[in-house]
């Protein structure tokens, strides 16, 4: 016997229930009866005495028969004026409480509840806190996480945007007008590079040469490249006509405004397909025939009529006289006026005709290194016995000079800048475009700092949320402990006070 009445008893609390109505402790039907306990619960606490330790036992999510029991406790002293000489109360308050006390007694009520609070706070309650627990704390993390890409995106689409300034060689302070400004020293370089034209001479010579000696060509050979190295880089006008003009009228730029971030929408695309192809598709100038050409003269009905004749600004008593210029000519002689005040390098045309020359004597200089490079034999040698002194004076050594030396110059004039900087003189509107896309990665980098905000602001809040339930999970822990400790108390009595251990409960 003393050996059984050590033996612990173990309940599952999840079937906690079920052992009460097993072992008819509880009766089946308990939660009918639960409710109209409950019920008088709620219309007894309307009318309670000015006590603080009642106010702290009705502040809690639930009142069982434990904190009944000390509600009437409490009362029988704030009641004491209402006891009649049997030692019974004639207050309404303490009829209530103890019949509510009695009503809990009755088919062990009280501890069938009791199990059902702790099962709820085990299985559903405690639970669901702590999903919402670690919700919030995963939340934070990734929020984290994510405030930190933004910020090193945001620093890196700053960082792109000085990359492409650097590019463009600009600081990136006002982008429209710092890239006219760099429009503005295109002659200049250009004209540095027509001289370093010159010193692209003796390839020229050997090259010329040896076109005359292999296949005895007597078309010119790189004639704009020799016209640069005699005169520079001119303008179209001298190149076509052989002279040099008398007044030069070049195309004026009109100054960009001043940066202004604004919303409307950029088209991409545009830009994409034209930086993809290196620049050399076509611009839309955004030119529009739409209404025709205003020619100055009006149509109006106030207007003069055709048998007027028109107003030419001088006396109709004399005769006017009128210039006949050249066929072909668009401007008085000597007057180089639109491309023709262009330079060489500085018209697309010319440009490209020039680059292509560049071009064909790297390709010449190639070959002649791979061929010198072969020509090893008596028989190589000899056939070279009667050609000019040019040809045969070179050397292997020499002539990868010469090649290095016009490379350079070509990615001089080939590289990216320049290319910008050509686009930027034909198109004052590639100007706005390009400063919108530079711009854009601006706007682009303050946007994910404002999400960074947004998100520092939502953890704030997901933290804010676990700091509330933290607490709320204290509390319901330890009220669940003191659930696990009345019920196994109130079991044990049941079995001569054998120890009792509800398994299972982790909050």
């Amino acid at each position: 016997m003393t050996n059984i009445q050590n033996l612990p008893i173990d309940v599952q609390t999840s079937k906690l229930l079920d052992w009460l109505v097993d072992r008819r402790h509880c009766n089946l039907k308990w939660q009918g009866a639960i409710m109209a306990i409950r019920e008088k619960i709620n219309s007894a606490i309307q009318d309670m005495p000015e006590n603080e330790e009642i106010k702290q036992l009705l502040s809690g999510s639930y009142i069982h028969y434990f904190h009944c029991m000390r509600i009437v406790e409490i009362l029988k002293g704030t009641e004491a004026s209402s006891k009649n000489i049997f030692g019974r109360y004639s207050s309404q308050r303490m009829k209530d409480w103890q019949e509510i006390v009695s009503l809990y007694e009755k088919d062990n009520s009280y501890l069938v509840e009791m199990a059902s609070f702790l099962v709820r706070n085990v299985s559903y309650e405690g639970p669901a806190l702590r999903r919402q627990l670690a919700k919030a704390q995963q939340l934070q993390n990734e929020l984290s996480r994510r405030e930190v890409e933004c910020q090193s995106m945001a620093a890196d689409m700053r960082e792109r945007f000085y990359a492409s300034c650097k590019q463009y060689g600009i600081k990136g302070e006002n982008v429209a007008r710092e890239l006219q400004a760099l429009v503005k020293d295109l002659p200049s370089v250009l004209e540095q590079v027509g001289r370093k034209v010159a010193g692209l001479e003796e390839p020229t010579q050997l090259y010329k040469a040896f076109t005359q000696f292999v296949c005895d060509w007597s078309e010119p050979v790189l004639p704009m490249l020799t016209f640069v190295q005699q005169r520079g880089n001119t303008s179209v006008y001298e190149w076509r006509t052989g002279d040099a003009p008398c007044v030069i009228e070049r195309p004026t730029m009109e100054e960009a405004p001043l940066d202004t971030v604004t919303e409307e929408a950029i088209d991409w695309s545009a830009l994409d397909s034209l930086e993809g192809a290196g620049g050399t598709q076509a611009l839309d100038f955004g030119i529009s025939m739409e209404g025709g050409v205003d020619w100055g003269v009006s149509s109006e009905p106030g207007a003069e009529s055709a048998a007027n004749g028109i107003d030419w600004g001088e006396d109709t008593a004399c005769p006017v006289e009128i210039e006949v210029l050249d066929m072909g000519a668009d401007c008085p002689e000597g007057v180089a006026r639109g491309e023709d005040a262009l330079s060489l390098l500085e018209n697309p045309q010319t440009r490209n005709q020039f680059i292509d020359e560049l071009m064909e004597l790297e390709l010449f200089l190639c070959q002649r290194i791979s061929e010198m490079s072969e020509e090893g034999d008596v028989v190589t040698m000899s056939q070279f016995q009667l050609a000019h002194s040019v040809i045969q004076g070179q050397t292997r050594e020499r002539v990868q000079a010469m090649l290095l030396e016009l490379r350079s110059l070509l990615e001089q004039l080939t590289c990216v800048r320049m290319q910008h900087l050509f686009m930027i003189q034909a198109s004052p509107r590639y100007v706005g475009r390009v400063s919108d896309v530079l711009r854009q990665k601006l706007k682009q980098a303050d946007i994910l700092v404002l999400k960074q905000a947004a998100l520092a602001e939502r953890r704030q809040e997901a933290l804010e949320e676990q700091a509330k339930l933290e607490p709320r999970i204290d509390l319901l822990a330890t009220r669940t402990r003191e659930l696990q400790r009345l019920i196994e108390a109130d079991i044990s009595k049941r079995y001569s006070d054998r120890p009792v251990n509800l398994m299972g409960v982790n909050v």
